[in-house]
């Protein structure tokens, strides 16, 4: 087995992947990141699991470092790799990485790779066609180096990984996180590919983001949609329907890999976008609801976000969980 459960043994009770390991670092005192978010999201989630506002099943990923390793090198330098590993970084590479190296940072990122990685391989059996991770969406890392909080491309790895066991012949990922996903994008390539040959491909990368914003040198996803700054639900919210359900029903996805990060929010640190609480699960909800109708399974995860109050931010990530339920619940109110 490659997981543990417990909780809902309901048949319509949505796949969670968790691992304590998500927040099992410890980073200084006022870093940016917020490594505690995603015990706290977890905790929130279980408190709705409990009143049932949602319906959760949840599976904790068991950790081979043999095989997470091998999976790696499918996107991965064996020289990062290495270097990451043994922690044989220098100075100027965890600068960019911006997370400081430790063991249990190993770890951590270990962990956050097997649940990713399930949770998109339970969404491919899941009678609701959805799993949800507590951590994940790792987009800026490239091949060879980590960048802005994230170390390895989970997602890519996770993508390639289903494709080289041929589970899926095409995988789409939505990036909705308010940063390019310009790690996803430069390792799946596409520049110089024609519009028809972008479809053609295994993996289609789609990323819709706040253009002026980092990264500053963005790079060239199969779809990019970058949005000026201050845009907020009523221009956002159409401008993602459209141009997804285009995507979906003209590439025809076998799964969809979701970053669904909240820093689109109007109070968060570092977005720039104008998104509302409730325009965030509206986004979800359209991102759902659009691969439901298409049949395609989807793995959401949680992406970026940032603000001193956690427990606001976990209420922000739990937006994907309640749309997620409210969907496999038709009737359920929002």
């Amino acid at each position: 087995s490659q997981y543990t459960t417990r909780s809902s043994r309901s048949p319509s009770a949505i796949p969670l992947v968790y691992h304590e390991l998500y927040s099992g670092t410890e980073l200084p005192a006022g870093h940016r990141f917020p490594m505690p978010v995603f015990r706290r999201i977890y905790q929130k989630l279980m408190e709705l699991n409990s009143i049932g506002r949602v319906d959760l099943q949840v599976h904790e990923p068991e950790l081979c470092e043999a095989s997470l390793r091998e999976k790696l090198s499918l996107v991965h330098t064996e020289e990062y790799i290495h270097k990451f590993m043994l922690g044989d970084l220098d100075a100027k590479e965890i600068r960019r990485m911006g997370l400081p190296w430790s063991p249990s940072l190993v770890k951590r990122t270990l962990s956050e790779l097997a649940g990713t990685m399930m949770a998109a391989d339970l969404a491919l059996s899941s009678p609701s066609g959805v799993a949800l991770s507590c951590a994940g969406g790792t987009h800026h890392a490239h091949k060879d180096f980590g960048s802005g909080f994230c170390i390895f491309n989970d997602m890519g790895v996770t993508a390639l990984s289903l494709l080289q066991e041929e589970k899926v012949a095409r995988v789409l990922i939505v990036d909705l996180d308010v940063h390019q996903g310009d790690g996803t994008a430069a390792i799946f390539g596409g520049s110089g590919d024609g519009e028809a040959e972008k479809y053609e491909r295994s993996v289609f990368t789609f990323s819709m983001h706040c253009q002026d914003n980092f990264p500053a040198r963005k790079q060239e996803s199969s779809m990019d949609i970058g949005l000026p700054r201050g845009v907020g639900d009523a221009v956002y919210l159409p401008t993602l329907a459209s141009n997804l359900t285009d995507v979906v029903s003209r590439y025809q996805p076998d799964l969809v890999l979701y970053d669904a990060g909240v820093d689109v929010h109007a109070e968060d640190q570092l977005g720039y976008l104008q998104l509302t609480t409730e325009g965030i699960y509206r986004r979800d909800m359209i991102v759902l609801d659009t691969c439901a109708a298409f049949g395609v399974p989807v793995a959401g995860y949680v992406g970026g976000g940032y603000a001193e109050d956690l427990d606001e931010l976990a209420w922000r990530h739990c937006q994907l969980h309640l749309a997620a339920h409210d969907l496999n619940n038709v009737g359920a109110s929002p």
